[in-house]
This record gives C-alpha cells, structure tokens and sequence, in this order.
C-alpha cells in the first residue's frame, strides 16, 4: 500500500469514527467543517489549475451543504429560521454552481465567510449548552471532587 493510499484510508476511518461517536449537534459542526475544507481544496484547484480537483471539491461542497445541512433543517419545527437557513443553503450551493463554472475565487470565499460564521454560531450554541450552571450564590460552582 503506497503512502497516499494508507493516509487515505486512516483519514477515512477518522472521519468514520468521529461520526459515529458524534451527537447530533457535533455532527452539524462537522457537516459546516467539511464544506469549508472542500471549499479550500476547491480554491487550491484553482490556484493550481487543476480544474477536476476543483469540481470535484466544490461538488463535495455542495452535496454536504445541500443533502447534509439543508436537508437536516426541519422546517415543521423550526419555523422562520429553518426557512432562513434553508434559502441562504440555497443561495451558497448557486454561488458555488457559478464559481465552479467561472473558477470565481470571491464566490468561493463568500460562502466560506457564510458556512464560517454559521459554524462559529453552532458551536456557540454547544458552549452554552454544555456550560455548568452558574451556583446560586453566584460563586463558583464547587465540585465534590474538586481540591482547593
């Protein structure tokens, strides 16, 4: 097995091990980290030249965007925002359609700069989330096996 070959293979198991060990929360985080490293390969494509390594990221980019996180969204229960976050996926997947077409680097870096602050919000959301209450008292909380 040659090196490449072998990292290939190592990062897939990675990436398959981190899935199934992720909550639904850690998965979404995952799904925006994928898209914005498919976009930077994609970007890379074009400063390279290499035009199939570019379709082939900004592809990737746009299943993980459209059948990962826009198809996640449940628009039954999360009303307006669903449909908000469900519009501006599909607004990214054209971006990327026209800088896959145009080799259209600042439509590249448009929907990165969108996915980076969505993500950056999610996983705001998971800090709060896992936070440990503030004590009543307002001090902070004492743990029964904390020293000191």
């Amino acid at each position: 097995m040659n090196m490449t070959a072998a990292i290939s293979a190592y990062n897939k198991v990675g990436i398959e091990s981190g899935v199934t060990a992720a909550d639904p929360h850690k998965l979404i985080s995952m799904l925006y980290q994928g898209a914005l490293l498919a976009i930077a390969n994609a970007k890379n494509g074009v400063l390279r030249g290499d035009i199939p390594a570019k379709g082939k990221a900004i592809s990737h980019a746009m299943l993980i965007i459209g059948d990962g996180l826009n198809a996640s969204l449940n628009k039954d229960v999360g009303g307006e925002l669903a449909h908000n976050l469900s519009s501006l996926y599909d607004y990214m997947i054209k971006r990327l359609l026209a800088a896959n077409l145009n080799n259209d680097m600042e439509a590249l870096d448009e929907v990165a700069v969108l996915l980076g602050g969505l993500k950056e919000a999610w996983d705001s959301i998971r800090q709060v989330a896992i936070a440990p209450p503030p004590a009543p008292n307002g001090q902070p909380e004492q743990r029964l096996y904390a020293r000191g």
